[in-house]
């Protein structure tokens, strides 16, 4: 019983495999679609917008930018990096006082996406100039609306709607270009860390300076040089004067003190 039911399990399997390999069989046969991009010249922009965060709470930032106003960047993703003094950052790295700057570039590139068409049938039935059914190498019939300006060509020669007869083997080819811009940013994050705090002043000894008034030593008192020679006044008549009345004197004293004792 098991054995059965794997073989039709895998009998079914083949069958939707062959279903979907019809379809896209039928599907490529209907209609052959090509596509191609061709690009211009690219034109690139820079931004530069710079500040300074004043302040930071967890996921929170305010930064003044340089033009004084303040931006608020509530729940920065943890994702998020900033390239500061050569070091990757995240936001549970941000201070206060830290600088930043955002480089955005844009890049544009023109584009222009050509899609191109093609169906090869008999027609079976035409409307002109609105849509045609044709049966399709698969024996289907397929509607197709036909764009204005739309050719067909039939055995080598081009014509539009209106020639189409039923029997007519045709083949149309549909170009559709579609001009398009493709933009791409790229946005550099750096910024400086604040610089540090100045150190705290250094425990200096307080000076205790003690101002002592000096007496200033006496100054000995030169001698006196000896006169080279003396005056004029100096010989030996004035000695021998003053010895004589030394000598009266001394005599007059005696006789008193004799008197007085007799």
């Amino acid at each position: 019983m098991n054995s059965r039911t794997g073989w039709m399990r895998v009998l079914l399997v083949l069958a939707v495999g062959a279903i979907i390999l019809a379809f896209a069989v039928s599907m490529s046969a209907q209609v052959q679609t090509t596509t191609t991009t061709t690009s211009g010249k690219a034109t690139k922009t820079s931004k530069t917008v710079s500040g300074e965060i004043v302040y930071v709470n967890g996921r929170d930032l305010i930064i003044k930018m340089d033009d004084g106003t303040l931006r608020h960047f509530n729940n920065v993703p943890d994702s998020a990096r900033a390239i500061v003094d050569g070091k990757e950052i995240g936001i549970k790295d941000a201070k206060v006082g830290m600088k930043l700057e955002k480089v955005t570039t844009t890049v544009t590139t023109p584009q222009v996406i050509t899609t191109t068409k093609t169906v090869t049938g008999k027609v079976w039935h035409v409307a002109p100039p609105r849509s045609v059914i044709l049966t399709l190498e698969d024996g289907k019939n397929q509607e197709f609306k036909i764009p204005p300006g739309q050719k067909f060509n039939v055995n080598g020669q081009m014509t539009d709607a209106w020639g189409l007869k039923k029997g007519m083997v045709v083949s149309a080819t549909q170009v559709v270009e579609q001009p398009v811009q493709v933009v791409t940013q790229h946005a550099k994050l750096t910024g400086q860390m604040p610089p540090p705090p100045p150190a705290p002043p250094a425990d200096q000894p307080i000076l205790v300076a003690v101002i002592t008034e000096e007496v200033p030593a006496p100054t000995p008192a030169a001698p006196e040089a000896a006169p080279a020679a003396l005056p004029k006044t100096g010989g030996e008549l004035p000695l021998l004067f003053m010895l004589g009345f030394a000598s009266l004197t001394g005599s007059a004293g005696v006789r008193v003190f004799r008197k007085l004792r007799g």
